[in-house]
């Protein structure tokens, strides 16, 4: 099989269907492109469509400062609904991208039939001293939500309450065998594997943490990586440092338990992790350029303190 098919292939099978980026202008928000794959005719009435602040989905994840995420796109107030059922799409996430008060762009991601995927991408929010369960989509890892509604965590308390402790991305390898997650039999259970939590900054302060959970069978993504921008880490010029990673397809980037032996570093404007660097804002790639070899697609994803870029979480499809 051509090597085009093989990687059109995985990114069918992958959890995370499409990608896009909306960016405000004035009071409303316009397409900044994505990656939809072969969904041409959602493509197209996406490149069509703006939203006012407060409407569809990206505008509510704007009105409300916060994570978004919608479960069941037909019958609700997506705008896009009847685009997306031909489509195949179901759920959909609207992550904002807040720098303090600032919009700078609000990401979304789909997802698509659940008969027999399994994934999860899970919504945290801070409710006094605990993290609660505030929304979230697991494909067909229904014991896993239903065990998952239930549980909280304080700061350093499993994947959520890590990242809310550390105040930045964290990544967890072999979640269903690690004491360090709290829903590990549970996890183990529904054949999740791997967990990536990252903080969603908000104008009013409160703590939203996003997990991406991932199968083996239908991952969210392939691989995964963090990089940290913060100036006391990467000196004066806007550069970013890869500080972990993890890839299905061919196993860790480095052994769990070292350091890397090389720091892989990259300066603004330079590959598709520059480009975050470079812009302050979200990258999506759809045709591969500038992605190791194999990977047809890519979601960078900025992470602020303050008016900071301090971290990037790259997910590749």
């Amino acid at each position: 099989m051509p090597e085009s098919d093989t990687v059109t292939s995985e990114h069918a099978s992958c959890f995370i269907r499409a990608a896009e980026l909306w960016l405000p202008e004035g009071d409303r928000l316009t397409s900044g492109g994505g990656d939809y794959g072969a969904l041409d005719a959602f493509a197209e009435t996406s490149a069509q469509t703006v939203f006012a602040h407060g409407e569809g989905l990206p505008g509510k994840a704007w009105a409300e400062g916060r994570p978004v995420v919608l479960k069941a796109l037909d019958g609700s107030y997506f705008l896009r609904k009847q685009a997306a059922a031909e489509a195949g799409l179901t759920c959909a996430v609207a992550v904002p991208v807040f720098c303090e008060a600032t919009l700078k762009a609000v990401l979304v991601i789909f997802c698509g039939d659940a008969d027999e995927q399994v994934g999860a991408i899970e919504l945290w929010a801070e409710a006094g001293n605990r993290l609660h369960w505030d929304a979230g989509y697991y494909g067909a890892a229904q014991d896993f939500e239903d065990a998952s509604k239930s549980v909280t965590f304080g700061p350093g308390e499993g994947l959520p309450g890590g990242v809310w402790s550390a105040d930045m991305p964290v990544l967890m390898r072999t979640i269903g065998s690690h004491h360090g997650f709290v829903r590990e039999q549970s996890a183990s259970a529904a054949g999740l594997k791997t967990g990536l939590g990252i903080p969603v900054p908000s104008p009013d302060d409160r703590a939203w943490i996003v997990t991406l959970l991932s199968g083996s069978q239908t991952p969210l993504a392939r691989r995964f990586e963090i990089w940290d921008a913060r100036p006391e880490r990467v000196g004066p010029r806007r550069a970013a440092m890869r500080i972990d990673g993890i890839c299905e397809r061919e196993g860790p980037l480095w052994p769990q338990q070292n350091p890397p032996v090389d720091i892989v570093t990259v300066g603004a404007w330079q590959g598709p992790v520059g480009q975050v660097l470079g812009s302050g804002l979200p990258h999506i790639v759809g045709n591969g350029t500038g992605l190791p070899a194999g990977y047809r697609s890519m979601v960078a994803l900025p992470v602020y303190r303050g008016e900071d870029l301090a971290f990037i979480t790259a997910w590749y499809l």
